[in-house]
């Protein structure tokens, strides 16, 4: 045991010091050019429009299919991290990313740019993104909440500086020069990756292998064999094709959790709904403010104020939300921001004044934070750890499903309408009627959770209960046999 124990540390070594804090830093880059990096697109909006004769709705399927790739591309990143690693995953997001910008930049028509700086671009940035994440939780264990807090800054650096490189390359060098340049600039998240390397740790420590969930599979057969069956029987070999199948989905899509877990299925469900409005700010904020008159320059900023809070509010929220007195209540916290979001919405409808539009920056960016810093932590409250992996690859898909159509169909009631304030009015029906939803249903749920439990312990142990009322009689009365008082006490 002390040998073990000695070999287990001495593996653990590179955990919460030294190398790990590049890795971070590593990671906090990686963030600012995967997560930080989509925004900035609402900037190039109309001079796509007026490059390709495109309309709102049209112009919006590009940033659309890029964030929705970016989200729902985590179980074929599961899949490569698994087979390859962390380190590999992180460098081809790199390639990918900076391969379907330079692309881009070569495009003559709208479609095409779906194609690579959508689909090619948002893959990479897929890739990068998740692995990087899940690489800081084999370097971090103590400092783990610290270093996902620290790692999120990243985003907001990407919010920040995007748009402002973004209008001045865009001023100086038009559109297609300026989206080779940012293939190169995306190209950097190999170098990120190359810093990722693999770490050696305690055989205990490590994840669970794929036998146990091979053991079905092998005892179906083992079965089948024993049964008089040949292994290569055509009844045999497609039966093991659909429990391998089925355990497939069981792994990187988990509808058995969705079914039996309320939470998860309220949540998920919620945030589903959530994600049609919430990323509309992001691509029409800027086509908004030039609309109403707002100078260029200006509406860019706009997009880097959001940003600017977001480097200093959203760690605040992420160490806050971490304290014990909020354990069990995140959803709460995570309602009440996703209710301001829609909320704030309301103050572009009011006025598009440059000073108004900036006050509507702050405070949407600090809604913003709460729900950036809390999404996956309360995610990490409704669904086991050993499953969460599965529990994400199908939460994350289903909200890139509402983040790739929500965009394009408030596009098209734009050129329908030709009045920007539904953008707002959409994106705020959704942010509110999805934050009454979880905050109610969790309620609702956490009531009848107590009550269950409530009901269960008095069934379970009714002597608890007997036993004021029965302490006035003597020992010698007691009706229950010593092998029932001992399965209680147990």
């Amino acid at each position: 045991m002390s040998q073990g124990e000695a070999a287990g540390r001495g593996t653990a070594k590179p955990q919460d010091q030294g190398w790990a804090w590049m890795v971070l830093l590593a990671a906090v880059v990686l963030q600012g050019l995967t997560l930080g990096f989509p925004p900035c697109i609402g900037i190039f909006f109309t001079d796509l429009q007026h490059e390709f004769q495109a309309s709102n709705s049209e112009t919006s399927w590009f940033p659309s299919i890029m964030v929705a790739v970016l989200h729902g591309g985590g179980p074929l990143c599961s899949i490569l991290v698994k087979r390859f690693g962390c380190r590999f995953v992180v460098m081809l997001g790199g390639l990918l990313s900076g391969l379907g910008m330079v692309s881009s930049s070569f495009c003559k028509s709208i479609s095409q740019l779906y194609l690579t700086a959508g689909l090619i671009t948002g893959l990479g940035s897929c890739f990068s993104f998740q692995a990087g994440v899940t690489v800081l939780g084999y370097y971090f264990v103590r400092w783990r909440t610290l270093a996902n807090a620290v790692a999120s800054t990243g985003v907001s650096l990407g919010f920040t500086l995007w748009p402002l490189l973004s209008q001045y390359l865009l001023d100086e060098m038009g559109w297609r020069n300026t989206f080779l340049i940012f293939g190169g600039i995306l190209l950097n998240g190999c170098v990120c990756g190359a810093i990722m390397r693999p770490i050696q740790l305690a055989s205990g420590s490590l994840p669970q292998s794929a036998k146990p969930e091979e053991e079905p599979g092998s005892r179906a057969e083992e079965t089948q064999l024993s049964n008089g069956a040949s292994p290569h029987h055509p009844t045999l070999q497609q039966h093991t094709k659909r429990t391998k199948c089925f355990q497939m989905l069981q792994k990187y899509l988990a509808f058995d959790i969705f079914c039996q877990n309320k939470g998860y299925q309220i949540y998920t469900i919620g945030v589903t709904w959530m994600m049609m409005g919430f990323a509309l700010p992001h691509v029409y904020l800027v086509p908004y403010a030039i609309h109403n008159g707002v100078e260029e320059r200006k509406a860019a900023l706009l997009i880097s104020v959001i940003g600017l809070i977001n480097i200093f509010i959203r760690p605040f929220t992420g160490l806050l939300s971490g304290h014990r007195v909020f354990t069990g209540r995140r959803i709460y916290l995570f309602s009440l921001a996703v209710l301001l979001c829609g909320l704030s919405n309301f103050i572009c409808v009011i006025s598009a004044e440059f000073s108004v539009l900036i006050l509507y920056c702050v405070i949407l960016s600090v809604a913003m934070s709460g729900v950036g810093a809390l999404t996956f932590q309360v995610l990490m409250d409704v669904v086991e750890m050993d499953r969460f992996s599965s529990a994400l690859g199908l939460f994350t898909i289903l909200e890139s499903t509402t983040l790739l159509i929500g965009a394009p169909l408030t596009g098209f009631l734009v050129d329908i309408t030709s009045d920007f304030h539904y953008v707002f009015y959409t994106s705020s029906f959704f942010l509110i009627s999805a934050a009454l939803f979880m905050g109610f249903s969790f309620c609702a749920l956490e009531k009848k959770n107590k009550l269950r439990e409530a009901s269960k312990a008095h069934l379970d142990n009714p002597s608890r209960y007997q036993y004021s009322e029965m302490s006035t009689e003597p020992k010698a009365v007691s009706q229950s046999p010593p092998a029932v008082e001992y399965i209680t006490s147990i």
